[in-house]
């Protein structure tokens, strides 16, 4: 069974930056995709950026310009660079994995907190 574990949350000021971080159990190149989703009280839960194996990376537009999904091969371990901050940024960040061969994993979650 595939663990995700997140870490790198916390509370910032608008306009700060925070590094995510997810660390698989497994090697990261297992996967087809990492990514990173999050949901904010009240609301669906959304994508904000995703990579591939090969490296592609897809991101939502409401954090084009702002954020930076990587991965390092050798820590299994992917993070999300945060950048200038919003309060809207405020949501629950999970991490997530698929292969075909174990379907899709999730993390427990790391809550984000933006004041203004």
């Amino acid at each position: 069974q595939v663990q995700l574990v997140e870490s790198g949350g916390g509370l910032v000021q608008a306009g700060g930056s925070l590094r995510l971080s997810c660390a698989a159990s497994v090697s990261i190149s297992s996967f087809s995709t990492m990514g990173w989703y999050r949901q904010a009280p009240g609301k669906q839960r959304e994508l904000v950026a995703a990579i591939t194996r090969g490296g592609t990376t897809n991101y939502a537009d409401s954090v084009k310009g702002r954020f930076t999904i990587s991965g390092d091969n050798a820590k299994n371990t992917v993070y999300l660079q945060m950048n200038s901050l919003k309060t809207e940024d405020t949501a629950l960040y999970y991490c997530n994995a698929f292969s075909f061969s174990r379907g899709t994993s999730w993390g427990q979650g790391t809550q984000v907190t933006v004041s203004s």
